[in-house]
């Protein structure tokens, strides 16, 4: 095998290395400014600057062992990097000692590295001579690791590679090929850019590896479809931010009463003609609201031309609960539902056997039912509005079934979150990034009501319009138009899912059997000169 010029490093120097390039990647998702995490900016160059970094290691590997280790260093400390908050939600708020919840943190990490690892080992024996070859496989398995943490164990994606790229050369792409896809171009760029630092008996790696990579680049440049459509009158919203803390949220008489009082006022006071609150805006089932207190807070939209979207939670110990986001609006008979989906393990649903872990916490709500996927939206002035709660706009396959039929597609996407149990850390940035990935994949707005941030206005080209500053208390009155027509992203996703993806990983592994067989011809050809 080539191997790039220069020293080999000693196993320890080689994991560092490995582990400060994975901590570049997790940087490039949200750089955060020198003062603070707000408004933390993707750096895509950073992302792919990462990955050459592990591909010239994996180049260098002579051994199963070696590759794995160096893949799983690089993931490991790439994903602890990227999600370092959870050690928040679990020691401040949730009880957990200092030292197991850091343990959690880095075991999650090290567990879902285990597939980077085995992308690492594939890649040293699945490679070809064939620099295309390389590319396509290190592309395929890169996705292939990647959607491995979107589909197993309920599923957990947060910081993926594509998300650096909602900004730059390669954010034209996203309404066609989806995060996953740019996860992969990433992925490609990059292999071939590092192949060019290693010499071929050929003499030519160096001009095809820079050929692949800007080839690769140049997709983004080429005239991307067009959504065509009417003008639409803008929607008038008042997205709500409370910034109760946490530690008082579900505390009965001090944190539950603010957060009543707060919202109330708030319900009555918005002018604008849809007001939505955060996800568990109101910490009480219906049934523990006193009736005066609900009379105040759907009284305002029984008439005239407002509506309101509230995140609250719905059910009994009888039928179970829900993480919900109820719709008033006048006319209805039942305020509208819409029940969470895609529940957060540890926080919304106890997988089997971890009772005893999520009794070592004091986290409250922990145990939900789930909501169907493709849920109706809420009809308000001609727009049909989306909701989703929390993470679920990770997960835009899920959101996708709503496209199926066009003609009751969403208009306007509504995220309701509640990420002030991680602090005022960079998970807030990260979260932005992820909802402007959504605007730009399906070609539709998304506004996000917070509790501490960020609450803010994207439109249909993944800009954010409108803002509200981080853990402040107050309400962003702003305006959203709506957006009809469909993506390539949104077209392919909603009839078959994941498929896209999946089949850009087939790809990486039919150009490496390809180039395997390639190279068996050639060696018997010379064999039988």
């Amino acid at each position: 095998m080539p191997t790039a010029p220069g020293t080999s490093l000693g196993p320890i120097a080689s994991g560092t290395l490995m582990m400060l390039a994975g901590c570049l990647h997790a940087l490039s998702i949200a750089w955060p400014l020198p003062l603070g995490f707000t408004q933390g900016d993707p750096v895509g160059a950073l992302q792919v600057l990462a990955l050459i970094a592990l591909v010239v290691r994996l180049e260098r590997c002579s051994s199963s062992r070696q590759a794995a280790a160096a893949a799983w260093c690089f993931a490991t400390s790439m994903l602890a990097s990227t999600f370092w908050w959870l050690f928040i939600s679990m020691h401040f708020y949730g009880g957990l000692a200092a030292p197991l919840a850091a343990l959690a943190v880095l075991a999650l990490a090290a567990a879902l590295g285990l597939y980077y690892a085995a992308a690492g080992v594939l890649y040293l024996h699945w490679r070809s001579k064939p620099v295309a070859a390389r590319v396509l496989l290190w592309a395929g398995l890169w996705l292939a690791a990647e959607l491995a943490r979107v589909v197993l164990f309920t599923g957990f994606p947060w910081g993926q590679s594509g998300y650096a790229h909602v900004d730059g050369w390669a954010q034209p792409l996203a309404g066609t090929i989806g995060v996953h896809g740019l996860s992969w171009l990433s992925a490609a760029v990059a292999a071939a850019l590092a192949l060019c630092l290693f010499p071929a008996q050929e003499g030519r790696r160096l001009k095809t590896g820079l050929v692949l990579a800007a080839s690769a680049v140049a997709l983004a440049y080429l005239p991307q479809p067009v959504q065509t459509q009417a003008p639409r009158p803008p929607l008038n919203l008042s997205l709500v931010q409370g910034n109760i803390p946490q530690d008082e949220k579900f505390v009965p008489g001090t944190g539950m009463a603010t957060a009543l009082d707060f919202y109330q006022r708030k319900l009555r006071q918005a002018t604008g003609s849809l007001v939505i609150l955060p996800e568990t805006a109101i910490p009480l089932l219906p049934s523990q609201i006193e009736p005066d207190d609900w009379q105040k807070m759907s009284e305002p939209f029984a008439q005239g031309a407002r509506a309101a979207l509230i995140g609250m939670p719905l059910g009994s110990l009888g039928e179970g609960y829900t993480n919900s986001v109820i719709g008033l609006k006048p006319g209805l008979s039942e305020p509208y539902r819409y029940d969470k989906h895609h529940l957060v393990p540890f926080g919304e649903f106890i997988p089997p056997l971890f009772r005893w872990f999520v009794d070592l916490m004091n986290i409250p709500l922990g145990d939900f039912k789930r909501g169907a996927i493709g849920q109706v939206s809420f009809e308000w002035m001609g727009e049909r509005l989306a909701p989703n709660i929390c993470y679920e706009d990770l997960f835009g396959e899920e959101l996708g079934a709503r496209f199926v039929d066009p003609a009751h597609a969403p208009t306007i996407f509504v995220n309701v979150s509640n990420i002030a149990w991680f602090g005022d850390t960079v998970a807030i940035d990260q979260h932005l990034q992820i909802s402007r990935m959504r605007a730009l994949e399906f070609g539709r707005p998304m506004v996000r009501a917070t509790n501490t941030g960020a609450t803010a206005v994207i439109d249909a080209q993944g800009r954010v319009t409108a803002m509200l500053p981080p853990h402040t208390r107050g309400t962003l009155e702003a305006a959203v138009q709506g957006s009809e027509g469909l993506t390539v992203y949104a077209r392919v996703v909603a009839q078959a899912g994941l498929g896209l993806a999946y089949a850009l990983v087939l790809l990486g592994v039919l150009a490496a059997y390809l180039g395997r067989r390639a190279e068996v011809r050639s060696a018997g050809s010379q064999s039988a000169l």
